[in-house]
This record gives structure tokens, sequence and C-alpha cells, in this order.
């Protein structure tokens, strides 16, 4: 049986107290009714005893503490699911926005999920193809992974999320097996439009589940945005036996609204003010990624986030790099230099890229095209360095063939259209024609089978030309 309490004791923004209540339990969701009969939501924050602390959904304007009652529901916030999702845009808490019908749910589940067994956990090995040549070819996305991307203020993180969510792929798979769940946090309106209008031009929203949570939204909305979105990729992984994509951005937008809560609960700070829980509260998301033995699904996770300052060592990218498994890092000096998407790809690390490429899964011949093109660029970036401090005369001709190495991968490499989906064997080929700039004597990272069968003949570099141009 629901009661209904009267013993509001008092609301303080978005924080409200209730006392004398019984059996309520942390993260419960509960109902107001105003005098007028409106209804308004809220969840259990903290209980001391007889007392409970909500957090309200909607604004605490009109609230009557004499007048008004209070309902607790029984059961945290809950999400219908179904695979009807596909194809719909919902706000940050689950209802449809896009105009159409309700969803019709096979059932409802808790958003807060419950933790894989790492026992029951089956190892990531299998190649998820974006069509974006810096990450395919260097930092290869992985089934299972958790691969975040490290953005800065004013980059086209935005843009690069949605082409990895329109492009993304199982190779070996039928397309209708993979889906895309996108959670848009604490985005402006404008953004979140682009986002959808996005997804509709390209028909990638037929297999994506689009979640938005707007910059004028209540924080705990903010909280509950991700979750909504993991417990919708956990059906459709485990239950429907999909693979899933699920993209994050921003969770820098989560961490504030996190920190905005704690602060109203009077709770003391940690590092810069946020909650000293926030290494916890992170890994309760992205630990929710995986696969399961015995279950054909599997959920990859792409967190972006926006380091303020550009500044790495800030407490949200510094513990999310902890508990993910490498990182995509955004530069803004090659923004500035018109490389789009700017990835800085030597600071930039997939843990798990090994065991996603090689023969049967991405080609024989890509780790070590990889480990030559790292070697090669970083040359290439010092002597570049070099140059402008000594001159180009200090130079030998081999380093100025690495700095020229540098630009060209820049520009064709890294570079791409927004709209351009390149397969990995296109993104290898591109990596074999920078390499044939270089003397055959400096390739030491590549078998020399590999060498023989794939380089370009020496100097034979007449495509790059066009390319660093369209670039």
């Amino acid at each position: 049986m629901i009661r209904e309490y009267k013993t509001i004791q008092e609301v303080n923004g978005p924080l409200m107290m209730v006392r004398k209540v019984q059996g309520v339990t942390y993260d419960e969701l509960g109902e107001i009714e105003l005098p007028n009969g409106d209804i308004r939501h809220c969840k259990v924050l903290e209980v001391n005893g007889e007392n409970a602390v909500v957090q309200l959904f909607e604004p605490s304007a009109g609230i009557n503490l004499a007048d008004s009652k209070v309902r607790f529901l029984g059961h945290p916030l809950q999400l219908g699911v179904s695979s009807e999702m596909l194809g719909r845009v919902f706000n940050g808490m689950g209802a449809p926005i896009d105009g159409g019908a309700d969803i019709l749910p096979d059932e409802y589940r808790d958003i807060n999920g419950l933790p894989m067994n790492p026992a029951a956990r089956d190892y990531p090995n299998e190649f998820i193809q974006t069509g974006i040549s810096a990450i395919d070819g260097l930092n290869t996305l992985v089934r299972g992974q958790k691969l975040p991307i490290f953005s800065g203020s004013g980059l086209p993180h935005a843009a690069l999320a949605a082409q990895i969510a329109r492009q993304a792929k199982v190779l070996g798979d039928e397309g209708a097996n993979f889906a895309v769940v996108f959670a848009a946090i604490g985005i402006t309106f404008e953004e979140s439009n682009y986002f959808v209008e996005e997804f509709r031009r390209t028909g990638a929203i037929d297999r994506t589940v689009l979640f938005t949570n707007l910059a004028n939204d209540p924080a705990v909305e903010r909280i509950a945005t991700p979750r909504m979105a993991l417990t919708a990729a956990e059906y459709l992984a485990f239950e429907k036996n999909m693979h899933v994509l699920v993209i994050l951005t921003d969770i820098t937008n989560y961490a504030e609204a996190l920190r905005e809560i704690s602060a109203a609960k009077k709770e003391v700070p940690g590092r810069r003010g946020y909650p000293g829980y926030l290494y916890t509260d992170l890994a309760t998301m992205y630990e929710r990624a995986g696969r399961q033995l015995g279950k054909a699904g599997s959920i990859t996770m792409i967190p972006i986030l926006t380091m303020p300052e550009d500044d790495k060592t800030h407490p949200i990218p510094d513990l999310t790099g902890y508990i993910t498994e490498g990182q995509i890092i955004l530069s803004r000096e090659l923004f500035r230099r018109g490389v789009n998407p700017p990835i800085d790809v030597l600071p930039s690390l997939s843990r798990l890229k090994d065991k996603g490429i090689g023969e049967g899964k991405t080609r024989a011949d890509h780790s070590g095209v990889l480990n030559q093109l790292f070697a090669a660029y970083s040359t290439g970036k010092e002597n570049k360095e070099l140059m402008s401090i000594l001159g180009e005369a200090a130079l030998s001709p081999t380093d100025l063939l690495y700095a020229k190495f540098a630009d060209e991968f820049e520009q064709r490499y890294v570079s791409q259209g927004p709209d351009e989906n390149r397969s990995i064997e296109e993104t290898l080929t591109i990596g074999w024609e920078l390499l044939s700039i270089l003397p055959k004597a400096e390739l030491k990272r590549i078998k020399t089978e590999f060498i023989e069968q794939y380089l370009p003949p020496s100097g034979d570099v007449s495509s790059l030309s066009g390319g660093a141009a369209k670039g």
C-alpha cells in the first residue's frame, strides 16, 4: 500500500525534506501532488531515521508545505524497454519527444542496472570500423571496449561523435544486428537539433536510440540520462543479441551536475569541488560496457568529455583514464591548422587495439603499418621542431623526408571529410602510400614480405599531392 505524507518540512532549492517516513529507501522514486492537482516527481537522495531528503525533477515553485502531498512509489527510476526504441528520440527521462506514439515496453528496468560479474566477462577482441583512419588504423576500437574521446571547448567533438554514430559497423555482421545508443547530456537545443537532423539526413536514425538532455533541464535529469541510455543498450545487447555502440556526450556536463547536487546536500567536497565518490560514480556507468560469456551481443562505449582549460590532469579526464581502456585526444593545434578531425595520434591510445587487428580481423599487415606510422610521425614531428630552431640546412635528406612525411600524414591520413567513410583497406592503403615517401631501409617495423606485397614504388606519391591539396 502506497502511503501519502503531508509532512514536508522545508524546500531548499532542488532539495526537499520530508519527515516521519516509513520504509523509504535510497534512490526510490516519488510523486509530489500540489494543492491544484499538479504532479511533480522526485527521488530519494538520503534517508536519516524517519527523515528523507529528496531531489526534485521539476522546479520547486508552487509547493505548499502544508497542503502538498508526497507519495513514494516503492521502486527506483525505471525505463520501459523494447526493440521499438530503435529510430526514436527521447528526452533525458526516457519520454518520447519525436512526435511518435509512446513505446509499448516489453519490460521495465531499473536504470542503475546490475554490476556485471567479472567472471562472466568475455575479453574484447573484435574490430569495429568507424570509417575514421586515425581511429581504425592507429587507435583501433574493439567490440566491448570503453574508449573515451578527450576534447576541449570549441573543438569539433560533436561532429566527430555524429560521424562515428553514422559510420560505425561491425565487419562481417549484418547491419540489422548493429545499433547505436546516443546520449546527449547537458547540451544546447541547437546541438540537440543538429544530432537529430544529422541522423535523419543520413538514415542512421533507423538503427539509433537517441536520448537528449538539454542544458536548461534539471541537474537530476542529467544524472539519469546516461543511465537511461545504458539501460536501453543492455536490453538491446543482452536480450536482443545486438552489438551496441554507446556514445555519451558530454561527460563533463554530467560531472558538473553531480557536483551541483553534492553541494546542495552539503557534502564535503573533493578535488576542485567534485564529490569524493566521482571515481566510483563514473565507474558505475563505464563498467556497464563489455561482453558477457554465452551472450552474442555486446556494448562498446565512447564517452566524450571536454577537458576544462584543455587540462588532462583535471579530475574528470584523469579519473576517466583510470577506468577506461585508453583515450582519443583532440588537438587544438591541429584544429587551428585545418586538420579535421583534429585527432592527436601520439598521446592517444587504445590499450586493446592489438586484440582487434591482424589476419582474420583487419589485415595481416595492420600491426606493422600501425607501429611504423607511429614511429615515422613521431620522428617527423621532432625533425620539424629541429628545422624551426636550426633551419632546414641542418637536417639530412632523410630527416627532411621524415618532416615531409609528418605534414602529409596530418593532411592525408588524419584529416578527412565529415562524410568520408573509409574502409580499413582504404586506411591501410593510404598508410602504405605515405610510407613510400621514406627510404625502404627506414621501414624496420614491418615484415619484409608485407613490404614487398603492399609498398608502392619508392617516390610514387602522385596520389598524395592531390590528397594533401584536398585536405
